[in-house]
């Protein structure tokens, strides 16, 4: 599909806006299976709000999660928006079209000794031949980071050396639409990132590299965690969201107040952040049920 308006839009998305590879791949797929699915397509200018009810309905026929189609029509919305504020078109029809409500799920949480025993699997598993001689520090550096710093993947994998300031024990993070925060780091992470950096030689530029000494990939960086899940036998697919989902957890769990946690997670919204408040108040359910003799 060749359509002149949306590598535009795309384009304005990267450069404007800085938006990930992720969002950009997200939204350039929505917006092409909107244009396969209106058959014949009359153009962008000529679509009208029961064309995109229309859509709605059918996706909503194929059984599609709430969340995913929020993201389809989070791709379209952005691109009319885009259309009436840069191209001066008159009219937005999505503006006339109700999603569903968004579900709220509660976060899957680790435990803290099952996020132990993640973070004690890199050092003390077999290495493989195929892995570089530092691959063991780094995975660990990694794993450590995420738990400390409660960071997205996409900002972990971003990471340059400069970044970690050792003196004052925090990490620059460069969170959506390129906002900048300073995370603490605990003692933990910090002395992982050491040992990986001494033993990889990695003084300048990206962080975490590769087998070929390039800066390791979102996927890369998934394979990490993956490996480290499927060898801990845990239950729960371990992914680095859910690492970020426990770190949040379990500083409410210990005392940490909303708002603090809303900074450290890079939320712009408190509201995004209240999830987590409802998981923090389900295991205070648990702990009384199991401990109360007339619970």
């Amino acid at each position: 599909m060749a359509d002149k308006l949306v590598d535009e839009f795309l384009e304005f998305m990267e450069v404007e806006r800085r938006s990930s590879e992720r969002t950009l791949a997200n939204y350039g797929l929505a917006l092409r299976q909107f244009h396969e699915w209106r058959t014949p397509f009359k153009g962008w200018e000529n679509l009208t709000a029961d064309d995109f009810r229309a859509f709605l309905y059918d996706l909503m026929k194929q059984e599609r999660g709430r969340a995913t189609i929020r993201l389809q029509f989070a791709a379209l919305r952005s691109f009319f928006r885009w259309l009436t504020r840069r191209r001066g078109w008159k009219t937005n029809p999505l503006l006339e079209v109700q999603l569903p409500k968004r579900e709220k799920k509660l976060p899957v949480v680790l435990t803290v000794a099952q996020i132990e025993q993640m973070l004690s699997l890199p050092l003390t598993m077999e290495k493989t031949k195929r892995d570089a001689v530092w691959a063991p520090e780094r995975d660990a550096a990694i794993l450590e980071l995420f738990y400390s710093t409660g960071m997205r993947l996409s900002e972990l994998v971003s990471l340059n050396v400069e970044d970690i300031d050792t003196y004052t024990e925090t990490v620059r993070v460069f969170g959506k639409g390129s906002k900048e925060r300073l995370c603490p780091v605990g003692s933990a992470a910090l002395e992982a990132v050491q040992r990986y950096r001494a033993k990889a030689g990695v003084h300048d530029g990206a962080l975490f590299l590769s087998k070929l000494r390039k800066r390791l990939s979102i996927q890369g960086v998934d394979d990490v965690v993956n490996k480290y899940w499927r060898a801990s036998g845990l239950p729960i697919h371990l992914t680095p969201h859910k690492l970020r989902h426990s770190f949040a957890t379990h500083l409410l769990n210990n005392g940490a107040d909303l708002r603090s946690v809303q900074e450290l997670l890079g939320h712009a919204s408190l509201s995004t952040t209240q999830i987590y408040t409802h998981v923090s108040t389900q295991r205070m359910k648990e702990v009384y049920e199991a401990a109360h003799p007339r619970a």
